[in-house]
Protein backbone atom coordinates (compact mmCIF):
# COMPACT_ATOMS: atom_id res chain seq x y z
CA UNK A 1 0.00 0.00 0.00
CA UNK A 2 1.25 3.49 -0.85
CA UNK A 3 0.23 6.86 0.51
CA UNK A 4 -1.04 9.80 -1.54
CA UNK A 5 0.48 13.19 -0.77
CA UNK A 6 -1.83 16.04 0.27
CA UNK A 7 -1.29 17.53 -3.21
CA UNK A 8 -2.43 14.33 -4.94
CA UNK A 9 -5.46 14.08 -2.64
CA UNK A 10 -6.44 17.65 -3.48
CA UNK A 11 -5.94 16.93 -7.19
CA UNK A 12 -8.23 13.88 -7.08
CA UNK A 13 -10.87 15.85 -5.18
CA UNK A 14 -10.85 18.62 -7.81
CA UNK A 15 -10.68 16.64 -11.08
CA UNK A 16 -12.64 13.99 -12.94
CA UNK A 17 -11.42 10.41 -12.57
CA UNK A 18 -11.87 7.59 -15.06
CA UNK A 19 -11.82 3.88 -14.31
CA UNK A 20 -11.00 0.92 -16.48
CA UNK A 21 -11.67 -2.77 -16.06
CA UNK A 22 -11.41 -5.83 -18.26
CA UNK A 23 -14.07 -8.47 -18.91
CA UNK A 24 -13.38 -12.21 -18.66
CA UNK A 25 -13.38 -12.19 -22.50
CA UNK A 26 -10.64 -9.53 -22.57
CA UNK A 27 -12.84 -6.55 -23.47
CA UNK A 28 -11.72 -3.30 -21.86
CA UNK A 29 -14.28 -0.96 -20.36
CA UNK A 30 -13.55 2.67 -19.55
CA UNK A 31 -15.79 5.25 -17.96
CA UNK A 32 -15.82 8.45 -15.93
CA UNK A 33 -16.71 8.24 -12.25
CA UNK A 34 -17.96 11.61 -11.04
CA UNK A 35 -18.53 10.11 -7.60
CA UNK A 36 -14.85 9.21 -7.00
CA UNK A 37 -13.67 10.23 -3.55
CA UNK A 38 -10.63 9.89 -1.34
CA UNK A 39 -11.49 7.50 1.46
CA UNK A 40 -8.14 8.07 3.18
CA UNK A 41 -4.57 8.70 2.06
CA UNK A 42 -4.17 5.20 0.60
CA UNK A 43 -7.68 4.38 -0.66
CA UNK A 44 -9.95 5.70 -3.43
CA UNK A 45 -13.62 4.80 -3.67
CA UNK A 46 -16.65 5.64 -5.76
CA UNK A 47 -20.39 5.07 -6.01
CA UNK A 48 -21.06 2.30 -8.52
CA UNK A 49 -24.54 3.45 -9.47
CA UNK A 50 -25.31 1.65 -12.72
CA UNK A 51 -24.26 -1.88 -11.85
CA UNK A 52 -23.18 -2.18 -15.50
CA UNK A 53 -20.12 -3.56 -17.26
CA UNK A 54 -17.53 -2.07 -14.92
CA UNK A 55 -19.29 -3.58 -11.91
CA UNK A 56 -19.74 -6.96 -13.62
CA UNK A 57 -16.06 -6.97 -14.55
CA UNK A 58 -15.06 -6.18 -10.96
CA UNK A 59 -17.28 -8.97 -9.66
CA UNK A 60 -15.51 -11.30 -12.10
CA UNK A 61 -12.14 -10.39 -10.60
CA UNK A 62 -10.98 -7.65 -12.95
CA UNK A 63 -8.30 -5.29 -11.72
CA UNK A 64 -9.37 -1.67 -11.33
CA UNK A 65 -7.23 1.16 -12.68
CA UNK A 66 -8.12 4.79 -11.92
CA UNK A 67 -6.77 7.75 -13.89
CA UNK A 68 -7.33 11.38 -12.98
CA UNK A 69 -6.18 14.25 -15.18
CA UNK A 70 -6.50 17.96 -15.72
CA UNK A 71 -6.21 18.72 -19.43
CA UNK A 72 -5.67 22.47 -19.00
CA UNK A 73 -2.72 21.90 -16.65
CA UNK A 74 -1.51 18.74 -18.44
CA UNK A 75 -1.17 17.02 -15.08
CA UNK A 76 -2.48 13.65 -14.00
CA UNK A 77 -2.07 10.47 -11.98
CA UNK A 78 -2.84 6.78 -12.48
CA UNK A 79 -3.65 4.53 -9.53
CA UNK A 80 -3.38 0.75 -9.37
CA UNK A 81 -4.08 -1.60 -6.51
CA UNK A 82 -6.42 -4.11 -4.99
CA UNK A 83 -10.17 -3.55 -5.17
CA UNK A 84 -12.72 -4.57 -2.55
CA UNK A 85 -16.45 -4.39 -3.32
CA UNK A 86 -18.72 -3.16 -0.51
CA UNK A 87 -22.42 -3.95 -0.91
CA UNK A 88 -23.27 -3.86 2.79
CA UNK A 89 -21.83 -2.67 6.06
CA UNK A 90 -20.95 0.66 7.62
CA UNK A 91 -19.12 2.19 4.62
CA UNK A 92 -21.85 1.16 2.19
CA UNK A 93 -24.66 2.39 4.47
CA UNK A 94 -22.92 5.75 4.98
CA UNK A 95 -22.47 6.26 1.23
CA UNK A 96 -26.11 5.33 0.51
CA UNK A 97 -27.12 7.93 3.11
CA UNK A 98 -24.86 10.55 1.50
CA UNK A 99 -26.29 9.79 -1.94
CA UNK A 100 -29.81 10.34 -0.58
CA UNK A 101 -28.75 13.66 1.00
CA UNK A 102 -27.22 14.79 -2.30
CA UNK A 103 -30.21 13.66 -4.34
CA UNK A 104 -28.16 11.23 -6.41
CA UNK A 105 -28.94 7.63 -7.31
CA UNK A 106 -28.12 5.18 -4.53
CA UNK A 107 -25.04 3.08 -5.24
CA UNK A 108 -25.36 -0.66 -5.73
CA UNK A 109 -21.77 -1.02 -4.55
CA UNK A 110 -18.84 1.00 -3.23
CA UNK A 111 -15.64 -0.24 -4.88
CA UNK A 112 -12.61 0.67 -2.77
CA UNK A 113 -9.15 0.69 -4.34
CA UNK A 114 -6.26 0.07 -1.94
CA UNK A 115 -3.51 1.92 -3.78
CA UNK A 116 -0.32 -0.04 -4.40
CA UNK A 117 1.07 2.10 -7.22
CA UNK A 118 0.82 5.72 -8.38
CA UNK A 119 2.06 6.75 -11.82
CA UNK A 120 2.72 10.27 -13.05
CA UNK A 121 0.61 11.16 -16.08
CA UNK A 122 1.97 14.71 -16.34
CA UNK A 123 2.98 15.67 -19.86
CA UNK A 124 6.72 15.36 -20.43
CA UNK A 125 9.65 13.10 -19.69
CA UNK A 126 8.10 11.49 -16.59
CA UNK A 127 4.77 10.57 -18.22
CA UNK A 128 3.79 7.06 -17.22
CA UNK A 129 6.57 6.63 -14.66
CA UNK A 130 5.90 5.25 -11.21
CA UNK A 131 6.14 7.86 -8.45
CA UNK A 132 5.00 5.71 -5.52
Amino acid sequence: MVTMTPEIIEFVNENLCWVTTISPEGELDLGPKMSMFVLDDSHLAYHERTGGKVYENLKSGSPLVVACANLAEKVGYRFRGTVTLHTEGELFDEQVRLAAERGTKAPVCIPVLEITQIDDLTSGANAGKRIA
